[in-house]
């Protein structure tokens, strides 16, 4: 696509950013489905506090018990070809030192000429898992907002290492665009959420032209959706809740809704769950 050009580095870290561990798992189903070879790590010192993100131990192939650290890769295509490549950048959040983290990968980026970023989250959201993973489609930059038909974000709080990234990114000129889904707060630190992550793929390719291998997880999604499904059916409360959520949905996808129907059935909606809803994420973007 014009907007992003043909080397695109695509983003996203465990952590913070990472409900349902989506966005973390889109990366790595594009990593599993595509030869990448490492073009870089982060040296970990620098930026992890082992602490919070522990080192790991395990036998390696030749029985050999290893030590792994938190690490940040870039990855390029082993191979070029015709069209769209995707490059990736992922990893675990770091814990410190975020300006230089970002400056250093920035400064990768612009050696291996990527021509645009798509960084990739997901957040806990009141959405029901029955109905279609919302995805928001985002940009900083007027005129890939313009060439895209991409949304800008009003969202003002916190943030996580991909936002500090994709601002370093359009500092430095590479333009760069957000995907972020949103995942059933009920479900989201509970398991993967492969349903989640097939939305991001999705629009992925929407947005950059390339082609990507889903593999099984339109399979896997069928039935993470189903086994969410029977859980509910043995929870009264919970299944209510579900088809509050459900109704809300609907009434914002109705295309006959207006904006004051949307906003009554909303507050409806708020008023019949009161203050004894299960427990809930806001926005990470």
């Amino acid at each position: 696509m014009d907007g992003l050009g043909r080397r695109v580095l695509v983003v996203a870290f465990d952590g913070w950013n990472d409900a349902g561990e989506a966005a973390s798992a889109a990366v790595s189903r594009l990593r599993e489905t595509g030869g990448y070879e490492p073009v870089y790590s982060v040296d970990p010192e620098l930026y992890f506090d082992y602490q919070y993100t522990r080192p790991s131990i395990a036998a390696d192939e030749d029985g050999v018990r290893r030590i792994s650290w938190p690490e940040t890769t870039l990855l390029r295509p082993a191979q070029t070809t015709r069209g769209t490549q995707l490059w990736l950048l992922t990893g675990v959040e770091p814990a410190r030192a975020w300006q230089a983290f970002a400056g250093e990968l920035i400064d990768v980026a612009l050696r291996e000429d990527i021509t645009g970023m798509v960084a990739l989250g997901s957040m806990m959201a009141d959405v029901p898992h029955s109905r279609p993973i919302s995805i928001f489609a985002g940009s900083e930059n007027e005129q890939l907002r313009h060439t895209l038909d991409l949304d800008r974000t009003t969202y003002e709080g916190p943030v996580g290492i991909i936002s500090v990234l994709g601002q370093a990114a359009d500092t430095a000129g590479i333009p760069t665009a957000s995907l972020w889904a949103s995942v059933p707060h009920y479900v989201a630190g509970h398991s993967p959420s492969p349903k989640a992550t097939l939305a991001l793929l999705d629009r992925l390719e929407d947005l950059t032209g390339a082609k990507i291998d889903r593999g099984d997880l339109a399979t896997q999604s069928a039935a993470w959706e189903a086994s969410i499904d029977a859980a509910a059916a043995d929870d009264e409360e919970m299944t209510e809740y579900i088809r509050g959520l459900e109704r809300t949905r609907d009434a914002w996808d109705s295309p006959e809704a207006s904006g004051d129907a949307i906003a009554r059935e909303f507050e409806q909606y708020l008023r019949k769950r009161g203050d004894d809803r299960p427990g809930r994420g806001g926005p990470q973007r």
